[in-house]
């Protein structure tokens, strides 16, 4: 048996279409057209490449975009002032800032500073604390990508096992507490791995869901995975490049391997990744609709 491939590009897709059909309704009954503020301080190729990105999916969804590019030495202080002034637009339904920021500045300052009515990457600790009391909010766009890939995918979390190996506060945590919750989509029974987890095999053959969050690559083999369970890949590992240059990925997951034990199992590259993005989109059209009263 092969496992089945859930193809986070064909979601994502999915929910672009959906939200190109929300976005013009918002501004044609509504005169409302979504905003997206991104800054990027400094010139890492990493996070240039990953802005770029969301200017692109922000003008092909019909999103206002607007790019801050801040010189590496931009002082804390006159990051805040860009960020309080954002807060304030009313044509930026969302901010985002690009980390890592350079080491002037202190992120969870940044954090802060943000509005919770305009925490679309929804790592605020007001998001956080809704998040984990059940409430809603701006969930962080990687972990509700993975939710979104569960029930999109077709794969039941209602009563499963779900085991989440990776415990960082941008997927194992808000994932964990996203999947725990008594809601549709959720309602799973969640244990998390990590480095002082003594025997983490004992667990992940146990998972009817297994989320690998790890930063490893190949750390997930297939002696790991219980027959039939549902694999999610989060990792993006650089392995190599080609003649040419281009970058060689792999996840977390043996994926050769795996795919013959597991009913179901994403890609990478193809799988979490364009779901984040999407659900960037999302929660910036959840924050325009906020803002006008229109949920």
């Amino acid at each position: 048996m092969t496992a089945r491939i859930i193809s986070g590009t064909e979601i994502a897709q999915q929910i672009r279409e959906e939200l190109k059909a929300e976005i013009i309704h918002l501004k044609e009954q509504h005169g409302v057209v979504p905003g997206l503020a991104t800054i990027i301080v400094g010139d890492d190729p990493a996070s240039q490449t990953y802005v770029g990105s969301k200017i692109k999916s922000c003008q092909s969804l019909g999103i206002f975009s607007a790019n801050f590019p801040l010189p590496n030495e931009t002082s804390e202080s006159d990051l805040l002032d860009l960020i309080e002034k954002l807060n304030h637009d009313p044509k930026i339904s969302g901010i985002l800032v690009q980390v890592p920021l350079p080491s002037q500045i202190d992120e969870g300052c940044v954090m802060m500073a943000i509005s919770p009515d305009k925490d679309v990457d929804g790592f605020h600790p007001v998001s956080a604390g809704r998040m984990v009391a059940g409430q809603p909010t701006f969930l962080p766009c990687t972990p509700h990508g993975i939710q979104e890939l569960l029930i999109r995918g077709g794969v039941e979390t209602k009563g499963a096992e779900v085991v989440i190996v990776g415990r960082s506060n941008i997927v194992g945590k808000p994932v964990a507490n996203i999947l725990m919750q008594k809601a549709n989509g959720a309602n799973a029974t969640v244990t998390i791995c990590h480095s002082a987890t003594r025997d983490i095999s004992a667990h992940t053959l146990r998972a009817d869901i297994l989320i690998a969050a790890i930063g490893k690559p190949k750390f997930i083999t297939a002696d790991m995975v219980k027959a039939g369970a549902t694999v999610i890949d989060v990792g993006t590992n650089e392995i190599g490049k080609t003649p040419a240059g281009k970058r060689i990925l792999c996840g977390d997951v043996d994926f050769d391997k795996v795919k013959e034990v597991a009913a179901a199992i994403t890609p990478v590259p193809g799988g979490v990744g364009p779901m984040t993005i999407v659900m960037l989109m999302a929660n910036t059209v959840k924050a325009a609709k906020l803002a006008h009263q229109l949920n």
